[in-house]
């Protein structure tokens, strides 16, 4: 269809009561059977696709508005409207609705809006049209009177609006006002100011036409500045006419594009800062008023888009180096301005807008406008910069790829942006917080596109990683030249932060490009030395990372940070933070439990080997015993690979079930006695070895028995070590001169064996390791390679015979271990 006649956009009303753009396409009426009537009907141009079916509802009320719109509900909340192209189209659909209803083409709306009262109705019927008092002087306040009257009732309103409209009573008020002005009747202009306000509630479009027009709209700003209820009128036209500055940074010759503009920036005004702020009843009364403004911004981005002389004239002055400071930034303001104004669009509209400022070269002025001194226009071009990215960010990679190919890595549209991160100037870094969210945006794999011959995130990684990276990591390497930062006040920590954000971000997103990056660069051991901030927050952005680092459980950074014996500083600040019970104390505390329970190996046997003698004594959590009982079972593991062996048997018998239970059972065989076993023996009781080899039934039950007690045993410990909390850590740090750190208890009897108040005392009831008076169940100790395991099975009062017994059957090697 190429009549341009019938083109219509077709938009619905969201609940924000802002209007959704649903499609462009070309309408016609019709009868549809599956709707037993006349409808409306719009197809899209793009595909032929239905947008719209809509049925010409005897009943419905359809508006006319502004010549080209046609508007109307379908239901208590879907209104609809329909924008035509052409005015002769809207006149041409509307006599087709005029027709179906049996109105008058001549109206400007074919029903009542709402459906009032019988009583309302019949009263109405009796006076077919409302009669106004005549404009006069004397006659204001019963002109008020009325208008307040009629705003209850839709069909008064109605009544009111029409005869408004047909007499052109609003210029013979504005007349008034003058007259009104003249004589300083204060009383007659606040009655006025509540007739105006009254038509404002009347939500009519052709009213407003009258209002907003060239002639009329400073008289009704006018007149809403005498508020009765302030004791001084306000001064708006003052403001509109002196203060507000209309500035043509570029001549605009179309007068109807400069006249649209002054009027939209005028009703802008009034909505937001003229009319009182509207009750709850009031607010869908100015429905009409809002759609208004946002057909009216929607038609001047349209405009200023096909003015192509306009922005070809706009980027030529932009990056002349010809033009001077303040034009420049008036330029740059603008831009942002007609950014910003485009937000209003609706998506289509939005595509369409971003693509011309694409095609009329945006991203290679900005990178012009970013790399001049002024802080102002930086600001203003950063925001526009910020507006690209959020619509289309594969269009900004795709620009920074090529032009990779032809400048050099300083004068880079990326590189600036990470510049002006690093020097942003303002202490609370609030512009360096916002490029950074846009860096973020720009390397994030989850909005990168891939076709089928090529894949935007391996290419733009390479080149992000090749050309952009060193400039992005400079302020850490600067500072992180010692064993601690060079600078630590308080700006250039929030920076360091902010840079640490964006690293942990590419660790949990990027693959092999970080990994390559942190080891060649070794870049964690830099960034571990701001473990020794004063600024707690920076310490924690730098554990942060690590964690990261270590929550992949990847080899090569395991192998990495163990060669280069990465958690020294963890460890270091660990012990510095005392006995303190603060965000640093638990961070540090759940990366251990991390790796104790995900059973790490390489990083248990790395942690235990070389810092078990700082963090042994740390008792008010089991993670550290459980991290040694780790690395003990992984040294038992190696040193009798016939323990293997049996694992192998357990798990292929029947008893076994699903994998997390065979994991219980092997952590629970080699909990249980080491003293049984010997090299080159099976696993079996002394009292069992006269029994046949090939039994292995006895030893599995006996295993099982094992499991019970240690389940048992384990609720008892775990219970324990609830009930004593984490209220006060009972140990204290003195890290002294030499390389090794000791911990000392703060009780007073804390160096005393057996003394029964210490925590980590043998002689304490709860702690691990310690062996009550009445054993009920054997411990063993083995020494294997100067490694020292304990495993200890609490009491039970109910089993203490029991016990007695097994105590007899015990070898004598076992009697002089416990007897000693």
């Amino acid at each position: 269809m190429t009549d341009t006649r019938r083109r219509v956009k077709v938009y619905t009303l969201n609940e924000d009561r802002q209007w959704d753009d649903r499609g462009t396409g070309h309408v016609s009426s019709g009868y549809v059977e599956r709707l037993k009537g006349m409808s409306l009907l719009v197809r899209a141009e793009s595909d032929g696709s239905l947008l719209l079916e809509s049925k010409i509802n005897p009943n419905t009320a359809y508006q006319k508005q502004q010549d080209t719109l046609i508007v109307w509900s379908e239901a208590e909340n879907y209104d609809l409207a329909l924008s035509f192209q052409e005015k002769a189209g809207c006149d041409e659909i509307w006599e087709k609705i005029c027709q179906v209803q049996g109105k008058d083409p001549s109206v400007d709306i074919t029903q009542d809006l709402v459906d009032e009262s019988e009583e309302e109705r019949f009263d109405d019927m009796s006076s077919p049209g409302l009669e106004l008092p005549s404009c006069e002087l004397s006659r204001l306040e019963e002109i008020a009177e009325l208008v307040a009257s009629s705003l209850p009732s839709p069909l008064r309103r109605e009544k009111l609006a029409l005869a408004l409209e047909n007499e052109g009573y609003i210029k013979k008020l504005l007349e008034l006002f003058h007259v009104c002005e003249d004589l300083e009747n204060i009383e007659g202009l606040h009655h006025l100011y509540e007739i105006i306000k009254g038509i404002f509630l009347l939500n009519r479009t052709a009213l407003f036409e009258v209002m907003f027009s060239e002639e009329c709209i400073m008289d009704v700003i006018g007149c809403l500045e005498y508020d009765p209820a302030l004791s001084q009128p306000r001064k708006h036209r003052e403001f509109l006419t002196k203060t507000a500055k209309f500035k043509e940074v570029i001549p605009i010759s179309d007068p109807e594009l400069k006249q649209k503009i002054h009027q939209t920036y005028r009703v802008q005004y009034i909505q937001d800062m003229v009319l009182p702020t509207p009750s709850v009843f009031e607010e869908n009364m100015l429905s009409t008023l809002h759609s208004f403004i946002f057909f009216n911004k929607v038609e001047i981005v349209g405009m200023l888009q096909e003015d192509e002389k306009f922005l070809t004239d706009l980027f030529a002055q932009l990056t002349d180096e010809a033009t001077d400071e303040e034009k420049r930034q008036e330029l740059v303001n603008f831009l942002k301005e007609f950014c910003a104004f485009s937000q209003t669009l609706q998506p289509q509209n939005r595509d369409a807008f971003f693509k011309t400022l694409s095609n009329m070269g945006i991203l290679p002025a900005l990178e012009v406008i970013l790399g001049m001194d002024d802080t102002q226009v930086r600001s203003a071009a950063t925001d526009i910069f910020s507006y690209l990215v959020e619509y289309n960010p594969s269009m900004v990679r795709e620009f920074v790829m090529q032009e990779a190919q032809q400048n050099d890595d300083d004068i880079l549209l990326i590189n600036l942006i990470i510049e002006h991160m690093i020097c942003d100037t303002d202490p609370e870094l609030g512009g360096a917080v916002q490029l950074m969210g846009l860096l973020r945006t720009l390397v994030d794999p989850e909005n990168m596109l891939a076709t089928a011959n090529k894949t935007e995130k391996t290419e733009f990684l390479g080149f992000f990683y090749k050309h952009c990276m060193h400039v992005l990591t400079a302020p850490l390497l600067a500072n992180t030249t010692e064993d601690k930062p060079s600078k630590d006040d308080f700006q250039t920590a929030q920076l360091l932060a902010l840079v640490l954000e964006l690293l942990t971000f590419c660790v949990e997103h990027h693959t092999y490009h970080i990994k390559n990056y942190i080891i060649n660069k070794d870049i964690l051991r830099r960034v571990l030395v701001l473990m020794a901030s004063k600024h707690a927050f920076l310490a924690l952005c730098a554990l942060r990372f690590k964690r990261k680092i270590i929550g992949l459980k990847d080899e090569f950074y395991n192998r990495y940070i163990m060669k280069s014996f990465l958690f020294e500083p963890v460890v270091k600040a660990f012990l510095n933070n005392g006995s303190r019970y603060n965000l640093m104390n638990s961070a540090i505390i759940e990366m251990f439990e991390f790796i104790r329970v995900e059973d790490i190996k390489s990083l248990t046997a790395h942690v235990i080997e070389n810092y078990w003698k700082a963090l042994e004594d740390v008792d008010y959590v089991q993670t550290f015993k459980g991290l040694k009982l780790r690395f003990e079972q992984q040294r038992e593991r190696q040193d009798n690979p016939k323990l293997d062996s049996m694992r192998s048997i357990l798990r292929n018998h029947r008893y076994r079930r699903d994998a997390r239970t065979l994991e219980d059972e092997e952590e629970m065989w080699f909990n249980t006695d080491e003293d049984d076993m010997e090299d080159g023996e099976a696993v079996v009781s002394p009292s069992d070895k006269t029994k046949n080899d090939d039994d292995i039934m006895d030893p599995i039950s006996k295993f099982m028995e094992r499991k019970k007690l240690k389940e048992s045993e384990e609720k008892e410990v775990l219970l324990k070590t609830n009930l004593s909390g984490r209220q006060s850590p009972s140990f204290k740090l003195s890290l002294s001169s030499g390389t090794k750190t000791n911990l000392t208890s703060q009780s007073p009897a804390a160096n005393l064996p057996g003394s029964p108040g210490s925590p980590g005392s043998p002689g304490s009831p709860g702690s691990p390791g310690s062996i009550p008076k009445n054993t009920s169940q054997t411990a063993a100790i083995t020494t294997k390679g100067g490694l020292v395991g304990l495993v200890d099975y609490p009491d039970d009062d109910e089993d203490d015979d029991e016990d007695e017994d097994k105590e007899d059957t015990l070898p004598l090697s076992k009697k002089a271990k416990f007897e000693s």
